[in-house]
């Protein structure tokens, strides 16, 4: 545990930064979204090209580490979609507090677990992470946007802006270019491979600043039965069935630490601007997101730990 938790103290330390240049004003409010935004669309893609191209990906168990979080996220959606109207009934959780719940239960900090996978693991740990995030990604946002389609109180979105929207996303088109790369053997010339590494070297640190930024103590309420059950089923449960049905799978080694990362990570931050533009919960989106990370500095270096030995 003791590895575990210092490769996480350096990247959580970077997450408090963020916030604290927020807070103090060091960094103007104003200039956050400017931030996130390049972060988002440039850095990360970057980073994601970068590390699939270069990848040797004969070794990598794909479909046991894909295959294995796909079902646990699957397995949750599931759950929750069956417990709707008991949700509603007993927990008062109505449409778009519903949304938020799901999306904190089902969806992860791609840029806390590319962190950590590279401070545990270096380039390997990175290539890795970019596997999950190609079979992750996609499948996770489908499953939000449906689920804010169907119980959200915003605009209905039209297949052909759900499609767009999915399509656009800058991991899905990323993952996409560097699977290709990879699978063909294009050459890059160098002097783009160079100007792509430059900004991916980039991605890191800005993401957890930029998470750091997210975090608003402000928002923390008493946590009521959404937070807990965000909490009980995100960062203890999913991993749990991830990892249970990865080493089923025969994924073992720094593969199963990877799936472990991937999955006990906080909910992602994004999800609260997809809650403010289609109609869900989202101060309660804030509140989710806000919790998770702070626990995640506790429940993180306990599950993978405990998940991997």
């Amino acid at each position: 545990m003791g590895s575990v938790l210092a490769s996480l103290v350096p990247v959580f330390l970077v997450i408090i930064a963020g916030w604290a240049a927020r807070v103090s004003g060091f960094v103007e409010e104003r200039h956050w979204p400017g931030i996130e935004r390049i972060t988002y669309v440039i850095f990360f893609p970057a980073i994601i090209i970068n590390t699939l191209a270069r990848a040797d990906l004969s070794e990598v168990p794909v479909l046991g580490m894909g295959g294995a979080m796909i079902a646990a996220i699957l397995l949750i959606a599931s759950l929750l979609l069956a417990l709707r109207s008991a949700l509603l009934a007993r927990l008062r959780i109505d449409g778009p507090a519903f949304t938020s719940l799901f999306q904190g239960c089902t969806r992860w900090n791609t840029f806390v677990g590319l962190a950590v996978a590279g401070a545990m693991y270096g380039e390997i740990g990175l290539a890795l992470m970019a596997v999950a995030v190609a079979a992750m990604i996609p499948l996770l946002n489908l499953l939000a946007i449906g689920v804010l389609v169907r119980y959200a109180s915003g605009t209905p979105q039209s297949p052909a802006m759900i499609a767009r929207t999915i399509v656009t996303n800058p991991f899905i088109w990323s993952s996409v270019t560097g699977i290709v790369l990879n699978v063909t053997g294009l050459p890059i010339p160098d002097f783009i491979g160079s100007t792509i590494g430059i900004l991916g070297d980039a991605a890191l640190a800005a993401g957890l600043l930029v998470v750091g930024a997210g975090l608003d103590m402000r928002r923390l309420a008493r946590p009521r039965a959404p937070h807990w059950l965000s909490i009980g089923l995100k960062l203890f449960l999913l991993p749990v069935i991830a990892i249970t049905i990865a080493r089923l799978a025969g994924v073992s080694g720094d593969d199963l630490a990877i799936v472990a990362i991937a999955t006990t990570v906080p909910t992602a931050s994004g999800g609260y601007i997809l809650a403010k533009q289609m109609g869900g919960d989202a101060p309660l989106m804030a509140e989710i997101i806000t919790l998770q990370t702070l626990l995640a500095i506790l429940t993180m270096p306990i599950m993978i730990t405990l998940l991997i030995a």
